[in-house]
């Protein structure tokens, strides 16, 4: 099915309408403010969908009210953001977070500022600068009692700080790196039965075997060696009054990495040669854990010689994911290993120094002070390799552990360096202004009006001349980094013959990639994803904007193929394994709502199939750390000629039985009856709402919706095992008309406002679980059609009392 623009809005005035959150009318509601530090009279129209739209007299004051803006509409998220970030939760949440800001201050970048700045580009600092003075000019009116203050901090007793520009950047530990925590259980299930046991966990591609570094015991490794660096990049949470807080419990590993591995996103971009308006289509839905507030926002920044509109996180300035007059752009995780586990003998007589090289060399200490509400300071040191910070001594004072990252090199603040490319006007000044990317490592594609297409492989990438960072090393000096790529080290392709490119964190290295010579990474999202995509878009020569909106909401899995092909011999005398066979064997692999087939595959793949294997196949002390194993490793195992018949369709038979009783107990007796959607859904909790009376909790809480797909879908929702929950999937979805601008389409998720009380709250929550998108007004015109509300802001020394 085709959607058109105007039956998308059709949908979301139904799915509003008679709720509290629906526009009464059409009319444009003006707010009259003045705004102290605003140098000229400048605009925000805010449209019927939530998103702000701009309207300034210089650059300077576009991200000045940027920062203004994020402020008005996410003030409790951005505030928490940058607490975490800095390590300052203890100080507005009490004692209880003191172990998460210490880990936090682990992980900050304590470099020269001035080389940090200069990584990006000439722009960065002003255009930060702006932003966080806007940010602080509204903090400013609240802390003064002349603008309202959002309800959580009401919640937690607190208030939020002021910003200064380096905290934009400084901060780490919100990118998304890799891989220690694989590099540690790899090490785990080396000691405990040799690396051939860890071939159910992960696939290694290309084809590449490791082994244990020279010099390295595995077994000296703690299981929570990680500790610090699980709290430094875990979420905030509350607790209501008499719940123990559990912060400071350590996570898995092996929920480190699914967390981590969920994480991925979709984008493609297509020729001219193969649409059929004859302009290029580039789409994207950057894939992160979702909740309430999105993660992303949409906002549109116009000012001389600036006019773009897209995605970013709202924290930050500028738009890393959309367009400008002249290109489109859009990302998706290209996973270089960045990470790297250093492990230290120390010295007997000193443990604060550590064995480099042929002597002893002392680690840097950093003592701080942690402010503490309602209590002293916390007095803390903070120990630093030349690698990197200590997270761990061991227990018996031999070794420490310290985490080497791109993150403490200039230039890797996560997502900042779009503030560079976001005026880029074609391929050379794009590809330019991506030359120095950081963090995260990303597929960046690109479309022009003037037809070009390209992919764009960036992210600082460690050169590891000995060594293929797949394990713990010794770090006395045997493995160092010896730089990084270059950006013609990696690869990229500019109007590639195929007339499109696609990607979805799949190992697309090309074909003779140097990869024994340049190791960029071993470790990447299995390819069910990327297959379906390029089913799709390979048979298509005239890709409508409705097909790419389309594609996005595709809820086909070929990984559900790859196991329903293994089936296919098979029978049971089991009744439970006879109905999964029937209910598979025929199916279409499509993981719709009403799917019955669906909620046995997903039941089966996720929660007993891998298991299942790993205690067939697997040696005993071997199996914790192996855990239920990765499906595309699963999968690629049974399908290999070194799976034993007998084991593999023993093993297929046990656990779809046990899938089929599962799904039995939570959805009724009768198969007929049984949906995916029963147990698929989305449920957002703001982590405030533990803090709230059941009233308040209720209003700031979203969902519970249906929703088609699941991690192996390009429809991507993962779900969590205990509930079928959806944790992780498009934060935003953008399909973009490139020349055409205002035909492009967007969804955020639940809504564009973090004030439960905003209409925009959760207003596009139906729109999203429901596979539909808005119009994402540019151009003046369209933008005053969309207008609702209109913020006038003129310049004053002290603003005016006004609510926005």
């Amino acid at each position: 099915m085709r959607r058109s623009f105007a039956a998308a809005t059709a949908v979301w005035l139904m799915a509003t309408a008679g709720a509290a959150m629906a526009e009464p009318s059409t009319a444009v509601r003006h707010h009259p403010l003045a705004v102290a530090g605003l140098t000229a009279p400048a605009r925000i129209v805010v449209d019927q969908w939530g998103v702000p739209h701009i309207q300034a007299a210089s650059e300077r004051d576009a991200f000045f009210l940027q920062g203004w803006n994020a402020a008005r509409d996410r003030l409790w998220q951005i505030d928490l953001w940058r607490k975490r970030g800095l390590g300052l939760l203890s100080a507005s949440f009490g004692p209880a977070y003191a172990d998460q800001d210490r880990a936090a201050r682990l992980f900050l970048y304590r470099g020269d500022m001035a080389a940090e700045w200069a990584a990006y580009g000439p722009k960065a600092q002003s255009r930060a600068e702006a932003f966080v003075a806007g940010v602080d000019a509204y903090v400013g009116e609240v802390r003064a009692g002349r603008l309202p203050l959002p309800v959580e901090f009401k919640l937690t007793a607190s208030e939020p700080d002021l910003w200064a520009p380096a905290d934009v950047v400084r901060i780490r530990s919100h990118a998304l790196a890799r891989n220690a925590d694989s590099e540690v259980t790899r090490a785990r299930v080396a000691c405990a039965a040799g690396l051939g046991a860890d071939r159910l966990r992960r696939k290694l591609e290309p084809a590449w075997t490791t082994r244990i570094p020279d010099g390295l015991d595995p077994c000296v490794i703690p299981a929570d060696v990680l500790k610090d660096y699980e709290l430094a990049t875990r979420d905030v949470a509350f607790a209501a009054p008499g719940v123990a807080l559990s912060e400071n419990e350590p996570a898995a590993l092996a929920d480190m990495t699914d967390r981590a591995t969920a994480e991925g996103s979709n984008n493609w971009v297509i020729s001219p040669v193969r649409t059929a308006t004859g302009r290029p289509i580039l789409a994207n839905d950057p894939h992160r854990a979702l909740g309430v507030p999105s993660l992303r926002y949409l906002v549109q920044l116009k000012a001389p010689g600036l006019d773009v509109i897209g995605a970013g996180e709202p924290a930050l300035p500028g738009v890393s994911v959309g367009h400008n007059e002249a290109i489109a752009f859009g990302l998706t995780i290209f996973a270089i290993d960045q990470e790297d586990l250093y492990v230290y003998d120390l010295n007997p007589a000193n443990p604060r120094q550590y064995r480099y090289g042929g002597g002893w060399e002392d680690m840097k200490v950093v003592h701080e002070a942690i402010p503490v509400k309602g209590a002293p300071p916390r007095e803390t040191d903070l120990l630093f390799t030349r690698h990197g910070p200590v997270v761990k001594v061991s227990d018996d004072g031999k070794h420490a552990f310290a985490v080497r990252t791109v993150w403490g090199e200039p230039g890797t603040s996560a997502y900042f360096g779009s503030i560079e490319y976001d005026d880029a006007k074609d391929w050379p000044s794009f590809r330019a202004d991506m030359s120095q990317w950081g963090a995260p490592s990303e597929n960046m594609i690109f479309a022009s009006t003037a037809g070009d297409i390209g992919w764009i492989a960036a992210g600082r990438a460690p050169i590891r001349p000995n060594w293929d960072g797949l394990m713990p090393v010794p770090g006395d000096g045997r493995y160092e980094w010896q730089g990084s790529l270059s950006a013609d080290q990696l690869p990229s392709v500019y109007n590639p013959p195929e007339g499109w490119f696609a990607s979805a964190n799949e190992m697309n290295l090309p074909a003779g990639y140097p990869v024994a010579e340049r190791k960029v990474g071993f470790e990447w999202s299995d390819p069910s994803r990327i297959t379906r995509i390029k089913q799709v878009l390979g048979a298509d020569s005239h890709v409508t904007l409705a097909d790419s909106m389309n594609l996005q909401m595709d809820a086909t899995s070929p990984e559900a193929c790859r196991l329903r092909a293994l089936l296919a011999h098979l029978s049971s005398d089991d009744p439970d394994a006879a109905l999964g066979l029937s209910l598979l064997k025929d199916w279409d692999c499509h993981e719709g709502v009403e799917s019955a087939a669906a909620a046995i595959y997903e039941d089966w793949a996720v929660n007993h199939l891998g298991r299942n294997l790993v205690a067939e196949a697997t040696p005993a002390s071997a199996q914790a750390p192996v855990g239920a194993g990765n499906p595309d490793a699963v999968i690629s195992y049974l399908e290999s000629a070194d799976a034993p018949a007998a084991l593999r369709d023993r093993v297929l038979l046990t656990s779809l039985a046990e899938a089929v009783k599962s799904v039995r107990a939570k959805l009724g007796p009768d198969p007929a009856t049984w949906r995916w959607g029963a147990l698929h859904h989305a449920d957002f909790v703001p982590a405030a709402a533990a803090l709230a009376n059941p009233s308040l909790a209720a209003q700031m809480s979203v969902g519970p919706l249906e929703v088609r797909g699941s991690a192996s879908t390009p429809a991507a929702a993962t779900w969590r095992t205990k509930d079928y929950a959806v944790t992780a999937g498009p934060s935003v979805r953008l399909d973009m008309d490139v020349g055409d601008w205002d035909k492009s389409v967007a969804v955020n998720t639940p809504g564009q406002s973090g004030d439960p009380f905003s209409p925009h709250y959760r207003d596009l929550f139906p729109l999203w679980a429901g596979g539909d998108f808005f119009p994402l007004a540019f151009s003046d015109a369209a933008v005053e059609a969309a207008a609702r509300d209109v913020y006038d802001l003129t310049p004053a020394t002290i603003s005016a009392k006004a609510t926005p």
